[in-house]
């Protein structure tokens, strides 16, 4: 018992060591450095005379916060999918939720275009119900639609298609630049009112994760194991995928679409504690974190002093992982 809670203690402080290593690097180092001095002041003596107190507060600081907080929520996100689906491929921005989430924000700024972080917050909501519903409702009326290949490809298809009729709208509608942090996932843009306001229904998504957590790990080894263990799956599917809507919705409203971070996470998640998922969510959440978090401090360093585009970095690492899974797992589900 003393050993447990002894490597609990060492693996909250790490996490919070890191923690600040992360938010410290990705504060001060840009475009333009800051040194670790004057982000402290900027932090908690801050001097609105300062330029660089501003850009802190106003651009570094959210721009890292809302990194580790999109990296968790669309990291949870695939972890759920694929838990639910059984479904290796499974992700927010394959199976065409990111792209629902875009392309109800593209109709918020033509039709409402001094809209409020909190509507664009839940025209995003709703795109992402709409994606996730169109992907499988048609899944399931085609044969095989369920399989993981299968699924992958159509949910591409669905969200190719929504996002070809947002950029569309968007040309002709003449709202191309407004509307291009949304396509581009920008986080330097990173709006610190939609984040405020993102936080009450990240809280949901995320007490309804881990509510499903044990359900999951049931319907991960097959449908007739969790009804064997009295588990009502529409129930639990619907609060799972309800989970990832929000989640997913409010990551989009934050910083656009961004890829592969909720394909890739929960694959390493597994390998390091198995297929629990009461363990699964809260490391996938940690890693998915720092892996945005990270990835977006990179993007900085590429082509300096220019910054490279997040997706690119991202994509880096998820189509060489996204190539691996199809090759050796071919059709298969977990």
């Amino acid at each position: 018992m003393r050993s447990l809670l002894s490597r609990r203690i060492v693996q909250i402080v790490l996490f919070f060591i890191f923690l600040s290593v992360t938010i410290e690097v990705s504060i001060t180092y840009g475009s333009k450095s800051i040194s670790y001095g004057t982000v402290w002041n900027a932090l908690f003596h801050f001097d609105s005379e300062n330029m660089d107190h501003l850009i802190v507060q106003t651009s570094r600081f959210p721009r890292v916060v809302g990194a580790l907080l999109i990296g968790a929520f669309m990291a949870v996100s695939g972890a759920l999918m694929q838990g639910m689906t059984r479904n290796y491929l499974a992700s927010p921005s394959i199976m065409g939720v990111a792209d629902g989430s875009v392309f109800l924000i593209t109709l918020c700024m033509i039709f409402l275009p001094g809209a409020s972080s909190m509507t664009l917050i839940m025209f995003s909501l709703i795109g992402s119900a709409l994606g996730a519903t169109l992907v499988f409702s048609i899944a399931r009326l085609m044969p095989s639609g369920m399989s993981p290949l299968t699924l992958a490809i159509l949910g591409t298809i669905i969200g190719t298609f929504l996002s070809g009729i947002s950029q569309a709208l968007s040309t002709y509608y003449q709202v191309s630049q407004n509307i291009s942090f949304w396509y581009n996932a920008r986080l330097h843009q990173m709006d610190p009112t939609i984040i405020k306001w993102s936080i009450p229904f990240a809280i949901v998504g995320l007490v309804l994760a881990f509510v499903v957590t044990r359900s999951i790990t049931a319907i991960s080894l097959g449908d007739d194991v969790a009804q064997g263990l009295g588990i009502n799956l529409i129930v639990m599917k619907a609060l799972t995928m309800l989970s990832v809507v929000i989640l997913t919705g409010i990551s989009v409203a934050m910083a656009g679409s961004i890829a592969f971070i909720g394909l890739i996470i929960p694959h390493i998640t597994r390998i390091i504690v198995g297929q629990d998922y009461r363990k699964i969510i809260p490391l996938t959440a940690v890693l998915g974190a720092f892996f945005l978090a990270w990835s977006d401090i990179i993007s900085r360093f590429l082509n300096h002093p220019f910054e490279t585009p997040i997706g690119v970095v991202t994509a880096l690492f998820g189509v060489p992982y996204f190539l691996y899974l199809v090759k050796t797992r071919g059709g298969r589900s977990t």
